[in-house]
């Protein structure tokens, strides 16, 4: 029988996720953190998730608030409020735990959680990482993945205002 109320338990606040992740560490778990906006989930996402994923032993997904998200975005995101996405987030295998910030930037959860490898996808540089400098300074690796071409959010609400 699956265990369905094992997805939402792996929906933490910060408080509580920074026990669990004290007790990963007692145990020689590594810790791999990447964060987004996950408004619509699709295959570039999938792709970072599973880099992320492959670089420790457990992965942590920050997911943007509603407010971030609508900061960041724009007044009309997220399309999946902030409950949906991290409950989708949960419900994959690759993903150990899921939290919700409220800030425009992860820096809070970095220098809290200090994970041992910070993964972001795109074309930055180490220097314009949130929380980098953090991770690095506690021994940690900062990993910079590349962006699948064709795949956004962005273009997937295009595609359905079309289709419209």
């Amino acid at each position: 029988m699956k265990q369905i109320n094992a997805i939402q338990n792996k929906i933490y606040t910060l408080s509580d996720l920074k026990a669990v992740v004290n007790g990963w560490r007692l145990k020689g778990k590594t810790i791999s953190f990447t964060n987004g906006c996950f408004d619509i989930l699709h295959d570039g996402h999938i792709f970072s998730l599973s880099q992320a994923a492959k670089e420790a032993d457990i992965l942590i997904v920050g997911v943007n608030s509603d407010a971030s998200t609508k900061r960041l975005k724009g007044n009309e995101r997220p399309v999946n409020n902030e409950q949906s996405r991290s409950l989708i987030l949960a419900s994959l295998t690759i993903v150990d735990a899921v939290v919700i910030f409220e800030e425009d930037t992860p820096l809070n959860l970095i220098s809290t959680l200090l994970p041992d490898v910070l993964v972001k996808g795109g074309d930055y540089t180490i220097e314009q990482i949130v929380g980098a400098k953090d991770v690095i300074a506690n021994g940690g690796n900062v990993i910079i993945n590349p962006i699948v071409q064709g795949f956004s959010t962005t273009g997937i609400i295009e595609k359905i205002r079309k289709l419209g």
